[in-house]
């Protein structure tokens, strides 16, 4: 006796191929990045190390800095006054080179293949980011030496954005993309979350480890890249998505009979081995300039700069603010902030759902900035003077503040990518992607800078500079959003008026089917019944009509009865 299939093999057998290579596909690409962005949060949490009060501690007898020095733990050359502008300079090396490298990393992208462009960055990221953490183990002091591994590590960081979107594009359609991307947008948040609990291991005592760790994880995540990354579902015989260009030739074609359900199938098959089997078939890639003039690029990059400018400044000033505001030791402030990052996995997938449920990516993120701005101003104010109320403020902030920046750097990119008026063609997602993070990161490297240089005349000023820019944000969506809101119009008005022309169409099916059944009545020679079906209702109903046949006039005389 046969035992019944497993429930696990059920499972299993409840997803198609297509489907669990397409499972495969996020989760990769979500290990990749959460690892890009895990090895970048260690010096947010070991700044607070570099430079502290060392009051408090109890000094080496073989030291050489003076018996009252309360600088004589930290770490040269961060041990001085404007310890905070050579932070902020060590945090604008990467941005800045981010941002830069990123428009160009983009055009890389779309012309390299992709699993070699990843592996490569990924290793190399792995290597400057332990760089880093090796100047602890060699006693290295020299400001030059941070700066130009930052700059590196930045340069080498921009291979991963743009790869990992125009990955996730190859193989998922216009769907259900919010939603999707949402959730799979939670490995920024995901990777801070890993980067400050690894890097608050080792920060108090050895805080060189604090990025050797992550460098490592990086490394041998860009191994796994080689083996197992896939570019095009087309690879491995699986069926690509449809684009805006292939969904309106669908509908034009709909009615050749060629075109139906199972010949639609068979030649996506078709097109899929073909396209496989010959490269040089593929579109052209698109120009930097011809990308710019895609509708909605300009905007929605210019918002991201400001959007990206807040989210980055509490990405690398919060573990500090909380450890001089509240006066947690550097651990604890770098536990505290993770909780930023838990509100933004929050708030990617929200904003995610209800753009996909209303069709308004700019709405949705016009909504959240303008509810940020002033969630920023109560956490400045009330959101130190108790543990429970600092939770729950970070946690809103940090929903309010990345659900935008999540949002506009996954689902609008990629469909900004794969819009309407590149008739198909999805070569421009890689640039795309890098115009909207490029113009991005260029606020990513304002807002550290600015807070650096702020900071010394007073957090509340700082908070000022954040909420003035997430107003601005709100402000570059204005046309975008407006557009949006006559589209719902238009589609309202459109529902409207197809649901007072289908009754139409049914009252006047309803009056000719009556009129034909009565006419058949009438050839018959026989009454019919009240309610129009065309049953004889016996020899008795017509009596019941004053004329005979429901007011028709009388039975028809024999010779019409026998025509």
């Amino acid at each position: 006796m046969r035992s019944s299939l497993a429930p696990g093999v059920w499972f299993l057998r409840a997803f198609s191929r297509d489907s669990w290579y397409r499972g495969f596909i996020l989760l990769i690409t979500f290990l990749i990045y959460t690892c890009y962005h895990m090895s970048r949060k260690p010096i947010s949490v070991v700044k607070s190390r570099l430079h502290h009060n060392c009051s408090g501690m109890i000094q080496p007898i073989s030291d050489t800095h003076r018996l009252n020095d309360t600088t004589w733990c930290n770490w040269a050359p961060f041990d001085q006054s404007n310890y905070k502008e050579l932070l902020g300079a060590v945090d604008n090396a990467f941005l800045v080179a981010y941002a830069i490298g990123m428009f160009i990393s983009g055009i890389f992208g779309e012309r390299l293949p992709l699993r070699y462009y990843l592996t490569a960055g990924m290793l190399l990221s792995g290597l400057f980011t332990s760089l880093f953490g090796l100047g602890y183990f060699w006693n290295i002091h020299a400001l030059w030496y941070f700066v130009l591994i930052q700059i590196c590590n930045g340069l080498v960081q921009t291979t991963g954005w743009p790869s990992v979107v125009t990955c996730v594009g190859n193989w998922f359609g216009k769907g259900k993309r919010g939603l999707i991307m949402g959730i799979w947008n939670s490995h920024t948040s995901v990777g801070n979350i890993l980067g400050s609990l690894v890097a608050g291991v080792w920060v108090d005592e050895q805080w060189g480890l604090s990025f050797v760790a992550p460098g490592i994880i990086t490394a041998v995540m860009g191994l796994v890249t080689f083996c197992f990354f896939i570019e095009y579902p087309e690879d491995v015989d699986c069926s690509p998505p449809q684009y805006h260009g292939e969904l309106e030739e669908n509908v034009d074609n709909a009615e050749d009979p060629g075109n139906g359900p199972h010949s639609n199938r068979e030649n996506g098959l078709e097109s899929a081995v073909t396209l496989s089997k010959e490269p040089s078939a593929q579109p052209a890639a698109i120009s930097f300039f011809g990308a710019l003039w895609i509708p909605g690029v300009v905007e929605f990059s210019l918002c991201l700069l400001f959007a990206k400018l807040v989210s980055y400044t509490f990405l690398y000033w919060l573990p500090l603010y909380i450890f001089n505001v509240v006066h947690f030791s550097a651990k604890e402030s770098g536990d505290l902030s993770t909780l930023f990052d838990v509100g933004g996995i929050a708030g990617g997938i929200l904003a995610g759902l209800i753009s996909d449920y209303t069709n308004g990516r700019a709405t949705t993120c016009f909504v959240m900035l303008i509810l940020a701005a002033p969630m920023m101003f109560l956490y400045n104010y009330v959101g130190q003077s108790g543990i429970s109320i600092s939770i729950v403020m970070l946690l809103i902030c940090g929903a309010l503040v990345n659900g935008p920046y999540a949002l506009i750097t996954t689902a609008v990119s990629a469909d900004l990518g794969t819009h309407k008026s590149l008739k198909g063609n999805a070569k421009a997602l890689s640039t795309v992607t890098a115009i909207i993070d490029g113009t991005g990161s260029i606020g990513a490297a304002l807002g550290p800078l600015l807070a650096g240089l702020i900071s010394p005349t007073g957090w509340n000023n700082v908070f000022y500079m954040l909420i003035t820019a997430d107003i601005l944000a709100c402000l570059l969506l204005c046309r975008l959003v407006y557009k949006e809101i006559l589209g719902w119009r238009s589609s309202l008005s459109r529902d409207r008026g197809s649901s007072v022309a289908l009754t139409h169409a049914r009252s006047k099916d309803s009056e000719s089917g009556r009129s034909v059944v009565l006419g058949k009545c009438f050839l018959r020679g026989r009454s019919c019944c009240e309610d129009g079906r065309g049953k004889a209702s016996g020899p008795n109903t017509s009596q019941r009509s004053p004329r005979g046949f429901h007011g028709l006039g009388d039975s028809p005389p024999e010779g019409d009865h026998q025509a």
